[in-house]
């Protein structure tokens, strides 16, 4: 079974210069950003949108993931430790970033800024933003492959991987699904609103991005060993309970019924 399995020993630093290290983790959570900012940048263009507005939107966002994803693995997985330890809170360094909570300072976020934007309410800019946020978590989850962590369970099909910084099981290299749909969920989104925008209603992209992404977050993490110990005394773990109300919210974007049209320039 080992033999058919693909070694994984990967370093996670790209290299190092004294104190300082690129870390592959690090260079990819950064190319998330650059890469969002440059297509984001072509939607505003054709929308006839300030591109300074996109400047400020970019700072929101930026503060809003990192913040809301580091809250979130502190509150979500491990809160006794923090709440007692609350210093830790701000060691970013050391790990620990959920999606889950960085969707939720993304949309904390968004609100902020779209008060202060009447051309640009927050559905309007979550139809896009969605786009480009599919993307980045691609990127992040090769992030997490380059580190071994959120490793998948132990498995004989072929693909496996052998974490071989974790130990010498065969394992489902979950990150490597759930990056692979994030770029195909990326591809749909962009296809969509490339060739349809005209004709959506407000909120079907960011439905249809809550329906893809926790969805199939859903389902994977069926293929993961858990993150904390006392999600082994759930019926089913953090990360798919966390899935649940964002599933049903996009499924509210996707059927509801408001007939009004999302405008896109050309």
């Amino acid at each position: 079974m080992i033999i058919n399995s693909i070694w994984w020993h990967v370093s996670p630093e790209i290299m190092k210069l004294g104190p300082f290290s690129l870390r592959w983790y690090g260079l990819l959570f950064a190319l998330a950003f650059v890469f969002g900012y440059m297509i984001l940048t072509k939607v505003y263009k054709r929308e006839k949108k300030p591109l300074e507005d996109l400047e400020q939107l970019s700072i929101y966002v930026i503060l809003g993931t990192v913040i809301g994803a580091r809250l979130g693995h502190c509150l979500f997985y491990d809160p006794s430790y923090y709440l007692t330890n609350p210093i830790e809170i701000l060691k970013v360094w050391q790990g620990g970033l959920a999606s889950h909570g960085a969707a939720i300072g993304i949309l904390t976020a968004l609100y902020l800024f779209s008060r202060k934007k009447k051309d640009q309410n927050m559905i309007w800019i979550l139809d896009r933003l969605v786009i480009v946020v599919a993307l980045g978590g691609a990127l992040i989850r090769l992030g997490n492959l380059f580190n071994s962590e959120i490793i998948g369970k132990a498995t004989d099909v072929p693909w496996a991987f052998v974490f071989v910084r974790v130990d010498e099981i065969p394992r489902h290299p979950t990150q490597l699904y759930e990056s692979l749909f994030y770029f195909l969920s990326f591809t749909i989104l962009y296809l969509i609103y490339n060739k349809k925008s005209s004709s959506l209603k407000p909120g079907f992209l960011f439905g249809l991005f809550l329906i893809l992404i926790f969805g199939f977050r859903f389902f994977v993490e069926f293929l993961k060993e858990n993150q904390s110990a006392f999600e082994s005394a759930l019926p089913i773990n953090m990360g798919q309970i966390l899935s649940i109300p964002f599933i049903l919210l996009g499924l509210y974007f996707i059927l509801r019924k408001k007939q009004t049209v999302i405008t896109a320039k050309k």
